[in-house]
């Protein structure tokens, strides 16, 4: 058990050797708790009082963490490019590999000869794609669609986070994929980015238990194959993408081959996919026309 309430070290640095032992030596994560509860640099704070208020804050966030709580939900925020967004079990936890996936998107959007591009988010979650190509592409409009409130309520505090880096050109607007959207955006959007979900019912027994166990369901799992998802998203993006409109989807590493062969089914003209910093293939990317 960690130190009694009571029973406070009398510094962060002892608070943080506490933590490291009690984490089984985890000194990054010991570290980030210590950050956040005290609200000081690093190594700075180490020989600081701890208060009575924040200690009591820095052992409910070691228990929550011991518990097997993601550690980006206990300190309730995390850093995704440039932005550091607000994250708790409403959203998924950001990750490297849809920092590739944005990477890819603002690529596609350099070699677009549209000056102000309108973009969507499908599937926004915390807002991490929409709000990254907003404040990384300052001429575009983006809109993030989610078909889950409590989702929209995290990327909505985020947005309003990030203040006048995107004001008045992100729109998030409820509903299920392309349903969410306007009629007059059908035809008229140049890029479609997003991060679906595309774990299969058989692979979710294989996900790490603070995956498995918090993150929301519904970000992880679209059905029995995995690929439900991202089938709706390929199949629908031909009538809302202007003529020379990409499309750029998150998959696993597995899907690669038949979410290309499902996009030139579809009707794109060009389909390749494109590695995470890992090497594994992990963005689709269809063009309709062939650059």
């Amino acid at each position: 058990m960690p130190p009694g309430r009571g029973l406070l070290p009398a510094t962060w640095s002892e608070l943080y050797k506490v933590a490291t032992e009690r984490l089984d030596g985890d000194r990054r994560v010991a570290r980030w708790l210590v950050e956040d509860a005290s609200g000081g640099d690093w190594p700075a704070v180490l020989g600081e009082p701890v208060t009575a208020r924040t200690g009591e804050f820095f052992l409910s966030m070691l228990e929550r963490r011991l518990a097997g709580e993601p550690v980006q939900y206990v300190l309730g925020h995390w850093a995704f490019r440039h932005l550091d967004l607000m994250v708790d079990p409403r959203v998924l936890i950001p990750r490297p590999e849809t920092e590739v996936v944005v990477e890819v998107a603002l690529a596609e959007l350099r070699r677009s000869a549209s000056e102000a591009p309108i973009v969507v988010d499908l599937g926004t979650g915390s807002g991490a794609i929409a709000l990254s190509v907003a404040t990384e592409a300052p001429s575009s409009s983006v809109w993030g669609t989610d078909r889950s409130v409590a989702a929209l309520s995290v990327a909505s505090a985020n947005l309003a986070g990030i203040g006048a880096r995107a004001a008045g050109r992100v729109r998030l607007v409820h509903g299920h994929w392309w349903s969410a959207l306007p009629a007059d955006l059908r035809g008229n959007v140049d890029l479609v980015v997003t991060n679906p979900p595309y774990v299969s019912e058989a692979e979710l027994v294989q996900l790490a238990p603070e995956v498995r166990d918090w993150e929301p369901m519904s970000a992880l799992v679209p059905g029995p194959s995995g690929l439900e998802a991202i089938t709706a998203i390929v199949q629908g993006a031909l009538s809302w993408l202007r003529p020379d409109g990409v499309l750029v989807c998150e998959l696993a590493p597995h899907q690669a081959q038949a979410a290309a062969a499902l996009a030139l089914a579809s009707g794109f003209g060009a389909v390749e996919v494109r590695p995470d910093l890992a090497g594994r293939d992990r963005a689709l990317v269809a063009r309709l026309h062939a650059p």
